[in-house]
């Protein structure tokens, strides 16, 4: 079927027909998630929108594994560093290196690198709209109907057959659309952009290529902490499941004690992050979430640019399926497929952090684990290419005897 990439004719029935914008497709959120699937959907031919908010900023680290930059055609001019190593930080302040043997953590900064592929999507066809979801109508024929408001308070109205919520976490199109699904645990995250040449503890070229995590009960109580540098800035930030967590307090400290509590902040943003997949993405009939909205955010390290990207990926191409042949079925196809990829690290790392975050006894010892040349490797080969590394039975077997050792106190070092 040759996907029609016309506007269509409008509906008879409605009673506000002539306001009514009609698309094969309506993309709700402007981050990697929605800016990749309405990418994908207007490369397929299908007339799409990108309703965006606009101003928005998302708290993020801003790490990306080399795998999102070859499969997405991400430009080198977006990397604000490339790093080479990672330094884990204990609770008694002692220090694991983990060098990256033959590879790199690219980091991008949010504000400019959503911006670019938000451009990218409209210079292939995408039509952006800066709005915010209001809610969704009952279907009409194929179509759903979506409110949006605009910054000046106006009511407007779009029409597709294909709607994709990708609005982040406590996603409003996930609430409207599957109002029985459980909402993902999540963690509030808060960071600061800061200047990068006012540390005072050491040189901006000494963490020019280093991120630093601070797994340290004062900074996080559940979570971690971090330093990741941006060139010219620095993000440093931290989360917690806990509410009323002095989050602010928290990173103020972390400034401090690092050297950057006099240098110059650039701005602040504080967002919740889920670390769990939800159980269904879509509705059985039109509207499908993903990115945040769908949960898939790494446990344990936080990560969520590359699973944003990929679940929006795989929920387009069920999008542009369901567009074809009218299949409703065809929506369910993409949490399955991703679940099939990426199930496995998503249930190691929520172990992962089950185990070793909730105190700092355990955290000291989580440290001491990184020292492990297979311990780092794995980590690495895993986090770039996005897959279970495979290793030796002696490696696993000598990774699972220490992590038990530590765990059960009789191993320290």
């Amino acid at each position: 079927m040759i996907p029609n990439t016309e506007t269509r004719a409008t509906m008879p029935a409605a009673s506000n027909a002539a306001q009514v914008k009609r698309f094969d497709a309506v993309v709700i959120g402007g981050g990697p998630a929605g800016s990749t699937a309405a990418l994908r959907l207007a490369e397929a031919g299908y007339s799409t929108a990108l309703v965006e908010r606009g101003g928005r900023i998302k708290p993020c680290g801003g790490a990306i594994p080399p795998r999102l930059i070859q499969d997405f055609a991400i430009p080198g001019h977006l990397l604000k560093a490339t790093i080479s190593s990672a330094r884990m930080i204990a609770p008694s302040g002692k220090t694991v290196d983990m060098p990256i043997d033959g590879g790199f953590v690219g980091m991008v900064d949010r504000e400019e690198f959503d911006e670019w592929l938000r451009e990218r999507a409209v210079s292939r066809g995408v039509t952006r709209i800066t709005a915010m979801f209001d809610g969704l109508e009952p279907a009409f024929g194929e179509d759903r109907q979506i409110r949006i408001k605009t910054k000046l308070g106006e009511i407007q109205t779009l029409s597709a057959r294909l709607v994709i919520g990708a609005d982040g976490a406590r996603s409003a199109v996930a609430r409207a659309a599957l109002p029985n699904q459980k909402q993902p645990k999540s963690v509030f995250a808060y960071h600061e952009i800061v200047d990068s040449k006012g540390c005072s503890s050491e040189p901006a070229s000494a963490r020019a290529n280093r991120c630093d995590v601070f797994y340290q009960g004062a900074i996080s109580p559940d979570f971690y902490g971090w330093i990741f540098p941006h060139g010219e800035t620095v993000s440093i930030g931290t989360g917690t499941a806990k509410k009323g967590y002095g989050l602010r307090k928290a990173v103020g400290d972390l400034r401090f004690a690092s050297g950057y509590g006099g240098a110059k902040t650039v701005r602040r943003e504080g967002a919740p992050i889920p670390l769990k997949p939800m159980k269904r993405w879509d509705d059985g009939r039109n509207v499908i979430v993903a990115g945040d909205a769908a949960g898939v955010v790494a446990p344990a390290s936080g990560e969520g640019i590359y699973y944003a990207m990929e679940s929006a990926r795989m929920v387009a191409d069920a999008g542009i399926a369901f567009l074809a042949n009218g299949d409703a079925r065809e929506l369910a196809k993409a949490r399955k497929l991703f679940m099939g990829d990426h199930g496995k690290i998503f249930l190691v790392l929520e172990l992962l952090q089950t185990v070793w975050y909730r105190s700092d006894w355990l955290r000291e010892r989580f440290v001491s684990i990184c020292r492990d040349p297979d311990v780092q490797r794995l980590t690495w080969e895993s986090y770039m290419h996005k897959r279970m590394s495979k290793a030796s039975p002696t490696a696993h077997a000598r990774i699972l005897w220490q992590n038990l050792g530590h765990y059960l106190g009789w191993r320290t070092a």
